[in-house]
């Protein structure tokens, strides 16, 4: 297995949704090995929809206070990691004179789905496993590791 970075920031638009979602799923998997934060370009409030869709599987983000790159306490991250457009201005911006890298996850908004609950759970949920399938692809689990066993 190739080395993984050690310090990860995953980034989106409020950090409300998207970004805290794949926080909380990397830390579920790698949690002892890795440092994992998330921010927004701007401060939103916690989706309950994103929190919900992550209880179905286990996972708590419940707890999870939203904030922004400016009220980053330490900006030293190896991998940046955007998963909204306005996202990745900045993690490119961030990441411009370091050694570190920037890369774009082009992830939906659910949040732009209207209709029933139902319906707008099913858009989170697909977000959800999206964003799982690409934090395995990219940090995959050592075969001796067994996910975290507790919430985000």
């Amino acid at each position: 297995m190739a080395e993984l970075p050690t310090t990860i920031l995953f980034a989106c638009t409020y950090n409300a949704t998207r970004s805290p979602m794949a926080e909380a799923l990397l830390r579920h998997f790698h949690g002892l090995t890795l440092r994992v934060r998330s921010v927004g370009v701007f401060k939103g409030e916690l989706d309950p929809f994103s929190v919900a869709v992550m209880e179905e599987i286990g996972i708590d983000i419940g707890g999870h206070r939203p904030s922004t790159f400016e009220e980053l306490e330490d900006a030293r991250f190896d991998l940046v990691i955007a998963l909204s457009p306005e996202a990745q201005h900045h993690a490119v911006e961030m990441t411009r004179d370091a050694a570190r890298d920037a890369v774009y996850w082009n992830m939906f908004d659910p949040t732009m789905v209207e209709g029933s609950r139902d319906m707008r759970l099913d858009a989170y949920r697909g977000v959800r496993d999206q964003l799982q399938r690409r934090i395995l692809e990219r940090f995959p689990l050592s075969p001796m590791a067994t996910p975290a066993r507790h919430g985000a």
